[in-house]
């Protein structure tokens, strides 16, 4: 199945010039959303991953099912402030300023291996923040997992991990 077929480019989202690849189109197709986690299951099933870790939001959506197929648990990143108990936190750069990911401090135990999954991969700033939660923790990284891949924006510059991404596109 091309996972490319059921993912919408819109135009000028969200400024002028920028191609937005909307992935909501992909999940609303039960098929479509299904091949996708199959496609990552399939990589993954045989890696004794314990952990798979997944940002807010839309790495929840990949994650979840992922790590249920995998019998793993599931790590949930969130942004700043959403959690309740002891955490670490790892700020990184944006485009135009600065985010703070956070994560319960006895999310990952000490050499526990470990999948990091999302829905895109763009400049890799997200990437190279749960990268780092990963490492605090202990975790032993096998590889970042992304539905799709924007590699004329870079996001694999400076990643020294696996990566894996299902769609790559080339350019916008």
């Amino acid at each position: 199945m091309d996972l490319r077929k059921f993912i919408r480019n819109v135009p000028d989202f969200p400024k002028a010039g920028v191609g937005f690849k909307d992935i909501t189109t992909l999940w609303k197709d039960s098929k479509a959303f299904k091949e996708s986690i199959n496609i990552l299951y399939e990589r993954y099933k045989g890696k004794k991953i314990s952990k798979v870790v997944g940002a807010e939001s839309r790495g929840f959506i990949v994650g979840g099912p992922l790590a249920y197929l995998l019998n793993a648990g599931f790590i949930p990143v969130r942004k700043k402030g959403k959690l309740p108990c002891k955490q670490i936190e790892v700020t990184y750069e944006l485009e135009y300023g600065t985010d703070t990911l956070a994560v319960h401090e006895d999310a990952i135990d000490r050499g526990e291996n470990v999948l990091i999954v999302d829905d895109l991969l763009a400049t890799g700033g997200t990437l190279k923040a749960m990268i780092e939660i990963v490492e605090l923790l202990g975790g032993n990284l096998i590889e970042a997992a992304f539905l799709v891949e924007l590699e004329f924006l870079g996001g694999r510059e400076g990643i020294n991990e696996p990566v894996f991404s299902i769609v790559k596109y080339s350019e916008e």
